[in-house]
């Protein structure tokens, strides 16, 4: 097969996907929710950039972020609002989802604001942590004491 015809086969291959990107209608602001059974921190709020920790690795989600729903893992989110604050908020585990439409969702179990985590008693739900860990007998207490251990461990580092 020539080059001609390869570059030729490729390009009519591309069109469809090109058409699909510049169907989808990319926004250039960044609607987002962050929620939480505790409280509502943001309702479709237009923002800059926020900065999720997930599972698969912490990331970043500007106004044009390709689709995507991913888990949470104890951690901060970190959001940049339009007129340059930066507010940092611990989340326990949920879910992030990034629509088409550039809306963002962050649904989390339990969310703080970072500055009013206390870190002495951040600390002592770590040292709680630890000590239900090494007591866990069965492989349900185990799990459930790794779980609080790894909350704990993000608190803290939060808190700091």
């Amino acid at each position: 097969m020539s080059f001609a015809l390869r570059s030729a086969r490729l390009a009519a291959l591309a069109r469809p996907s090109i058409r699909m990107v510049q169907s989808r209608g990319y926004a250039d602001e960044m609607a987002f929710t962050l929620a939480a059974a505790n409280k509502v921190f943001y309702d479709s709020a237009n923002i800059r950039q926020v900065d999720v920790p997930s599972f698969s690795g912490a990331f970043g989600i500007l106004p044009k972020h390709v689709p995507t729903l991913a888990v949470l893992k104890p951690g901060v989110v970190t959001v940049y609002e339009n007129d340059g604050a930066v507010k940092k908020i611990f989340v326990s585990s949920g879910t992030v989802t990034v629509n088409e439409d550039a809306s963002v969702q962050v649904l989390a179990e339990e969310a703080h604001p970072v500055e009013d985590l206390d870190s002495s008693a951040c600390r002592e739900l770590l040292s709680n942590a630890q000590s239900q860990l090494s007591s866990a007998s069965g492989d349900v207490d185990r799990a459930e004491a790794a779980i609080a251990m790894e909350v704990a461990e993000a608190l803290v580092k939060a808190s700091e």
